[in-house]
């Protein structure tokens, strides 16, 4: 593990991360999903693409890169170019699961790959509706506190910065962002995924102007950590 630090407008960010590979000359960079972080994306792939430096990145506020900033979407983005600029490296190909995807798809590189990437608004259910309805009502009463026993999993237990980045993140308009990619995009997704349900792949796939593959594999939201071998052969014959 190394650490490096980027001056971003907001502040002084330090990247935890790792890599893999080191005199290859092409790079990977893979990219967490919300609450997740860098080994989990490194238990998938690091015994793949051999011929392939990897890249991976606790990004601000998961795993060992602390934050307590709100921060956008394109921002992540940001600071992760910053973070690749400081190391004297780019990603040739860039792998981003849920979260990871979107900030994934800003970077816009040659080769996009997006494993059950977010970034189509998913209808929320009835519970996850109440449990909003009661928690306003609550904060307005001065029991702010309790949050997490009304938050969902991904957000319960961050600082008061990272949840009000959870909830612009989950809510914010992304799709016009799936038209700027100009490079070739790979999809891969869980057929039992209900985070990111594969409906949500038609709206991705219509709004990618250039060429862009859908795979479908048995699993859920994490459906990549049974399949990274498929994935990474995949990854190797469509990517330039």
């Amino acid at each position: 593990m190394a650490l490096r630090g980027c001056r971003y407008d907001k502040g002084l960010f330090e990247i935890s991360y790792d890599i893999l590979n080191p005199d290859k000359e092409k790079s990977i960079l893979f990219l967490h999903g919300w609450g997740s972080e860098r080994e989990i994306m490194k238990q998938a792939f690091s015994s793949t693409l051999d011929s392939y430096r990897h890249i991976y990145i606790d990004m601000p506020g998961f795993g060992k890169s602390p934050n307590d900033i709100f921060l956008e979407t394109k921002e992540y983005a940001s600071i992760v170019k910053l973070f690749l600029d400081e190391i004297g490296m780019q990603a040739d190909i860039v792998v981003g699961h849920s979260f990871g995807g979107k900030v994934a798809t800003v970077l816009n590189p040659n080769c996009l790959v997006l494993l059950s990437s977010s970034g189509i608004k998913v209808p929320k259910s009835f519970g996850v509706k109440a449990k909003i309805a009661i928690y306003k009502t609550l904060r307005k009463m001065g029991l702010g506190a309790l949050r997490r026993y009304f938050t969902s999993e991904d957000a319960r237990d961050m600082n008061d910065a990272m949840y009000e980045t959870f909830k612009y993140v989950v809510n914010e308009d992304f799709e016009p962002n799936f038209e700027k990619v100009d490079g070739k995009a790979l999809l891969f997704w869980g057929k039992s995924d209900t985070a990111t349900p594969l409906w949500t792949t038609e709206k991705i796939m219509a709004r990618i102007p250039g060429i862009s593959k859908l795979h479908t594999f048995e699993g859920g939201h994490y459906f990549f950590l049974q399949h990274s071998r498929e994935i990474a052969s995949i990854i190797e014959k469509e990517c330039p």
